[in-house]
């Protein structure tokens, strides 16, 4: 599918609302960032819902109405005209719309704002969110052993979740069910296992562009782990030219 007007317009969506992600589809080659810009625009676009409005009920509107465009995909149908939702119709199969929805149904909890149950309520919702989009994204390329994508998505979902943690500390969230210290590093240590995990299956080459997205995933893990405080700090990230630098070489050699 060419870079007609709907994927410019969902590149645009994930640069200004995802900018990591942004960076790693420019990374991937030419021909694959038509596929990739709709599955994280539609991912932007849900993850927002849930903050743009202090009333549940709109929030929850805002959510079915991304769950109707999955079961109009679902379904082969027609789906209706939104500069994300037509573009994603193309690179969705019916698996990948099931994954979303799950993903859709995750993110109800940035609506209901209560705590996470537990630590495996709060891994359940990485691996829907983070892991499932990271799935889908692969799929959409030409697909990939399920349980090693999940394995690397969880990973990344723990070090983005630790980025968002000083903003949604300040929402009054409680982002992490056991946030002192030595929970910090544990959770962080879990996400460098799955790392390890997942990267001990060869994936199928035409996925390798998918997994660009993990491109900050080894230095945030190891630096919560390493200095848990720097978390709520929010002193997470590296310094931009590394990070850049690390993903031109994974672009290059394959490697994530």
């Amino acid at each position: 599918m060419a870079m007609d007007e709907d994927v410019l317009a969902c590149a645009r969506i994930v640069e200004r609302g995802d900018p990591a992600r942004f960076a790693a589809v420019m990374a991937a080659p030419v021909p694959v960032r038509s596929r990739l810009f709709p599955i994280y625009a539609f991912n932007v676009e849900v993850a927002r819902a849930p903050w743009v409005t202090q009333e549940p009920m709109i929030a929850e509107m805002r959510l079915q109405w991304w769950r109707d465009v999955l079961e109009e995909i679902r379904a082969g149908g027609p789906v209706r005209r939104h500069e994300v939702a037509v573009p994603l119709a193309h690179v969705l199969s019916p698996a990948g719309a099931g994954r979303l929805d799950a993903l859709i149904d995750a993110r109800r909890w940035d609506i209901a704002r209560e705590p996470f149950e537990d630590h495996e309520d709060l891994c359940g919702y990485l691996r829907a969110t983070s892991g499932g989009l990271l799935l889908t994204a692969a799929a959409a390329l030409g697909g990939a052993p399920e349980e090693p994508v999940l394995q690397a998505g969880f990973a990344q979902g723990v070090a983005n979740w630790f980025l968002a943690v000083p903003e949604l500390e300040r929402a009054g969230r409680k982002p992490l069910v056991d946030g002192r210290p030595e929970g910090v590093r544990a959770l962080a240590m879990e996400g460098q296992a799955a790392l390890r995990a997942a990267r001990r299956t060869t994936l199928p080459k035409p996925a390798h562009p998918a997994m660009l997205a993990l491109w900050q995933t080894d230095a945030i893990l190891a630096q919560a782990a390493a200095d848990p405080t720097r978390v709520a700090d929010g002193t997470l990230l590296p310094p931009p030219f590394r990070s850049r630098l690390s993903l031109s070489l994974r672009a290059l050699t394959g490697r994530w």
